[in-house]
């Protein structure tokens, strides 16, 4: 008996041996960080500083779980519109709104993005700043970007674009929490979207995404400028069927690429008032045994540049909506 004991604990000990070394000491051994320490010393980094930052990040297996079974994919129409539009939401965005009106609005004229789209966001996102993710934004991304294989090339660009923030900022890199994708603050920016298009919208020389809210408000109003945000123009359209539906017309590419003109010659048509010459594309939204068309316009897509998904584009709209209707 205590020959196999022993053996048992020697089987154990070789095991355990065999582990990769980042499950319990950081990410710094692993295999593809030599060379995001190599990308970063290009920028300016010390390979030590990099080095020792990787050491303190922790492998989060609830990370993996989440990511591997996002709502967009598991979901459709009505169980995801159940999750995002209900009155409660609805509420807390109309709160918002009486609490940073003025702010909302400057960013409206600014930007010409609608004071509710930038209310919605901040709604379906973080429920207008309660919930910005307990993650540590350093675990999150060496996590995804070294253990996640099928987005592992995005995720450690943002763990680059990661360490380029905190030295802009001054930040530490083990403080910043967010999602279990690594984004932040209101509106859950990442890291790239963080360099590219947060601002100091109050003046007080910093970008402060987390808890500040006019600086939030500002950077997702210039976020969808940036992405070409048209003021004034709709964002979805019905859809009248004068022949029968082909399914290779619906759900095919969020980016329009008809013009109204050609959705009319194959009989696919609208009776709102809209110029022949806007691109929409054709979308069908289920709930259960429910089938729902609308027409996806220009605007319709660049919400999708926020989270590539009609149905993530959909749920903020229609809440922006209902906001719109208690505030005006």
């Amino acid at each position: 008996m205590r020959k196999l004991i022993t053996g048992v604990r020697t089987l154990s000990l070789v095991c355990i041996s065999l582990l990769p070394l980042h499950l319990s000491a950081g990410y710094d051994t692993h295999p593809d960080a030599k060379l995001l320490i190599e990308s970063l010393q290009a920028d300016g980094f010390d390979p030590a500083y990099v080095s020792s930052v990787l050491a303190k990040a922790e492998r989060k297996q609830s990370i993996l779980d989440a990511i591997s079974r996002p709502a967009e994919k598991r979901l459709d129409w009505g169980g995801y519109r159940a999750i995002f539009i209900e009155p409660k939401r609805i509420a807390q965005g109309v709160e918002f709104w009486n609490e940073h009106k003025e702010t909302l609005l400057r960013a409206e004229q600014e930007f010409g993005v609608p004071a509710e789209i930038i209310l919605a966001i901040m709604g379906v996102e973080t429920r207008y700043g309660r919930i910005t993710g307990s993650f540590r934004v350093l675990d999150a991304l060496a996590t995804l970007g070294f253990d996640y294989p099928r987005r592992a090339e995005f995720f450690r660009k943002q763990l680059a674009d990661y360490f380029r923030l905190v030295r802009q900022e001054g930040a530490d890199p083990e403080s910043l929490k967010g999602s279990y994708a690594g984004a932040m603050g209101y509106g859950q920016f990442i890291p790239s979207s963080y360099l590219a298009y947060a601002i100091d919208f109050d003046g007080d020389g910093k970008r402060d995404i987390w808890g500040n809210p006019v600086d939030a408000i500002g950077s997702i109003a210039n976020y969808f400028a940036e992405h070409d945000w048209r003021k004034g123009e709709p964002v979805l359209s019905n859809v009248v069927f004068n022949s029968p539906v082909q399914e290779q017309w619906v759900n095919q590419d969020l980016k329009p690429e008809r013009t109204l003109a050609q959705w009319q010659a194959l009989g696919v048509g609208t009776n709102h008032a809209l110029s022949d010459d806007m691109k929409a594309t054709v979308m069908r939204f289920s709930s259960g045994d429910e089938d729902k068309y609308l027409m996806g316009l220009h605007n319709f897509y660049v919400i999708t540049r926020y989270n590539h998904s009609r149905l993530y584009a959909n749920a903020v709209y229609e809440l922006s909506q209902l906001i719109k209707e208690q505030i005006k």
